[in-house]
């Protein structure tokens, strides 16, 4: 099992930054990928930006530019720097670890935390 602790989020205004942070503590794979995702009410739930433990990146579309993620390895943790941050940012986001070994593929959800961007 993995663990997912997020941190970070809350309330700003359009323009904004914030910055989000995710421990993850457990089974911790040498070769694994971290991302965040974010999931709007009533709607799926969407990749923001991943990591490799190497340290390839991956943006979706809509934050290229304004958002970055990073990782410490040594600590096992993720972040994301959220710049000139836009209503339609408001969601909740979540944490993602994933994982796999000779027969399966896992993944695991931090518990998600809210970001609200007011116009």
């Amino acid at each position: 099992q993995v663990q997912l602790v997020e941190s970070g989020g809350g309330l700003v205004q359009a323009g904004g930054s914030l910055s989000l942070s995710c421990a993850a503590s457990g089974r911790i794979s040498r070769n694994n990928v971290m991302g965040w995702y974010r999931q709007a009410p009533g709607k799926q739930r969407e990749l923001v930006a991943m990591i490799t433990s190497s340290g390839t990146t991956a943006y979706a579309d809509p934050v290229k530019g304004r958002f970055a993620i990073s990782r410490d390895n040594a600590k096992n943790t993720v972040y994301l720097q959220m710049n000139s941050l836009k209503p339609e940012d408001t969601c909740v986001y979540y944490c993602k670890y994933e994982f796999a070994d000779a027969r399966n593929q896992y993944n695991y959800w931090g518990q998600g935390t809210q970001v609200t961007v007011s116009s």
